[in-house]
């Protein structure tokens, strides 16, 4: 049985509303275990002896549903699983997939230090955060145990991205993992033929493994029990991915069906699962249809359950579209995306620069940020806390008012009439109709400004200075 509201958690606590978690009452610590904010050791009394029982309860019926897995070390260490829905908007996807783009084994040195440099070093700024890349794959293309820990120990050496080492062949895994037994790698693969030796490998380095069974669910299944039994269940599970034809659309239902069933309880095959995106350069000679086809198979299984892949194509108009899909995707739908409210400078301003009024939902306020910065428009910004809602939805609903933006006014510090020579506020067109209201409330002067921030360089041409000034 899986909790699921903090009530039912709430009835495992102490209750002594001691604090020691930083909460003022266990109900309000009961639900941050349940969005996992909190863990459940941050409840010290419950750590003592006489609650033991209910300790070990509470931890199994707040286990998620499909076991978490954890590859790397350190503060780049990478979690896949860990949830409890087959839908994001019943709740939330709690940890991102992982994206690992591959290097080999018979690469030069230098443009395998090159490519890993490449993989570790890119990032996109969007919505006030960096997209990166999380894991680099090493695959043996030699099947030679020296030429592959070779590679990988210099891999190791330019990175510490988690990796995944890339093998059928026991020996060779063994070779990586005497190199990287102190970063606890991934590997790959273990089959129907060499699951014995492979499984002699996890259990000696204590490593995640990858079970590959490919669109034979029952193999997969009854390898991942076999591995449970013997020891482990840091287990990934790949049932194959085939990128094109009827083919990929077996795949995309293997992968609705492993997770409903390890939603629903199965626990013999509640796993993360592994795609390989990749294999669309095996199904494809021309570039740029290989790459073309691995974007729309990782955005595929992004969406569908594909929580940690290997991929190949770096080019930016391949690695763009799947880092944009995966933010899109794993950001919580209980709560908008909100930067700090705050009077924010862009350029440097002076006095006699506008100041301009935005919300602080995330992506209208970088938009707006980004319009500002690009045509070099020294200003003040404020952010007004709304919630975490766009201009729009922001006025409709109350969360953006003349009293709001007064209140943002005084817990700034600024001063419209000593810091500014124009005592003049800019509104967002889409809130034309608070215009009277912050003139009422704030004593400045109001305009507004267009609806599209894009928009802002050809309205201050007209209208800035003001003409009050």
């Amino acid at each position: 049985m899986k909790i699921n509201s903090p009530l039912e958690a709430y009835k495992f606590l102490p209750a002594t509303n001691c604090g020691e978690c930083g909460e003022q009452t266990c109900m309000a610590f009961a639900a941050h275990l349940i969005d996992r904010s909190l863990k459940l050791e941050d409840c010290k009394p419950i750590l003592v002896d006489k609650f033991k029982k209910k300790y070990d309860e509470l931890t199994a019926l707040l286990a998620p549903e499909i076991r978490e897995v954890e590859i790397g070390v350190g503060d780049k260490i990478v979690k896949i699983g860990g949830d409890d829905v087959l839908y994001r908007h019943k709740l939330t996807f709690f940890n991102q997939n992982a994206l690992a783009y591959d290097v080999w084994d018979t690469m030069e040195e230098a443009d395998l230090v090159e490519r890993v440099n490449k993989i570790q070093d890119f990032r996109k700024f969007y919505i006030g955060d960096f997209l990166l890349v999380d894991m680099v794959a090493v695959r043996s293309t030699s099947d030679d145990p020296a030429k592959f820990a070779a590679a990988v120990k210099k891999v190791a050496e330019t990175t510490d991205l988690p990796l995944i080492l890339c093998s059928f062949n026991p020996e060779v895994l063994k070779a990586g993992l005497e190199v990287t037994k102190d970063r606890n790698p991934l590997i790959y693969a273990a089959n129907k033929d060499n699951w014995q030796q492979v499984a002699d490998l996890v259990l000696e380095y204590d490593v995640p493994v990858t079970l590959f069974s490919p669109n034979d669910l029952d193999t997969l299944k009854s390898m991942a029990m076999t591995f449970a039994e013997m020891g482990t269940e840091k287990i990934v599970l790949d049932p194959g991915t085939y990128p094109t034809g009827k083919q990929l659309k077996e795949t995309f239902n293997n992968f609705i069906k492993i997770r409903r069933a390890g939603i629903d309880g199965d626990r013999d095959i509640a796993y993360p699962i592994m795609a390989v995106p990749f294999t669309a350069w095996m199904a494809h000679d021309d570039p740029v249809d290989a790459s073309y086809w691995e974007t729309v198979v990782s955005s595929v299984f992004t969406i569908r359950y594909g929580d940690i892949m290997i991929l190949h194509g770096t080019e930016p108009y391949a690695m763009l579209p799947e880092l944009h899909i995966r933010d899109t995707i794993y950001t919580d739908p209980r709560k908008p995306v909100a930067v700090d409210p705050a009077m924010y400078k862009v350029g440097n301003p002076t006095a006699d620069s506008p100041v301009l009024v935005t919300t602080n939902f995330a992506l209208t306020y970088y938009t707006v940020e980004s319009d500002l910065d690009s045509n070099k428009i020294d200003c003040f910004l404020w952010a007004i806390d709304t919630d975490g809602l766009g201009v729009e939805a922001a006025v409709a609903g109350g969360q953006l008012t003349g009293a709001m933006v007064k209140k943002a006014i005084e817990d700034s510090g600024f001063d419209m009439k000593k810091d500014t020579t124009h005592n003049t506020i800019v509104l967002p067109g889409l809130a034309a109709r608070l215009q009277g209201d912050v003139e009422d409330e704030t004593g400045a002067n109001v305009l507004v400004g267009p609806a599209d921030s894009g928009r802002i360089p050809g309205w201050m041409e007209k209208n800035w200075p003001p003409q009050n000034k």
